[in-house]
């Protein structure tokens, strides 16, 4: 039997407005969302959570997104990452440091974010 399991995203992000904002857009959309505001709290979700997709800013306090992407592939190796970040030389950083990641640059659209990072991941739509 298939299952029609909703996509989840753990999404990691420091800046409220744009934590709120990718949390509201995105449960309209249709992902079920679990939103935090350190890669530290990101953690323990990933140790229990069965996530999809990890939507994480690369520039956080505590724990960047490239170190909680190096945890993610140890914890939970199928969830796939992308990077959000308004910093062009942290892009290339992630780029070359996680290459499997996608990177998205601040400001992106919606649409784009869609786009780019969930509908090539098996699983989601």
């Amino acid at each position: 039997m298939t299952s029609t399991r909703t996509p989840r995203i753990l999404l990691a992000e420091d800046e409220e407005a744009m934590r709120t904002y990718l949390t509201r857009a995105l449960t309209n959309a249709g992902y079920e969302v679990s939103a935090v505001d350190r890669g530290t709290e990101a953690v323990p979700l990933l140790e229990t959570g069965d996530y999809d997709l990890l939507l994480s800013d690369i520039v956080m306090p505590e724990m960047d997104g490239i170190e909680l992407a190096q945890r993610c592939a140890e914890i939970s190796p199928r969830t796939k990452v992308m990077f959000i970040t308004g910093f062009a030389a942290v892009s290339l950083r992630a780029s070359r440091e996680q290459p499997a990641a996608k990177v998205l640059s601040k400001p992106f659209h919606l649409r784009d974010l869609v786009l780019e990072s969930l509908a090539p991941f098996p699983g989601l739509r």
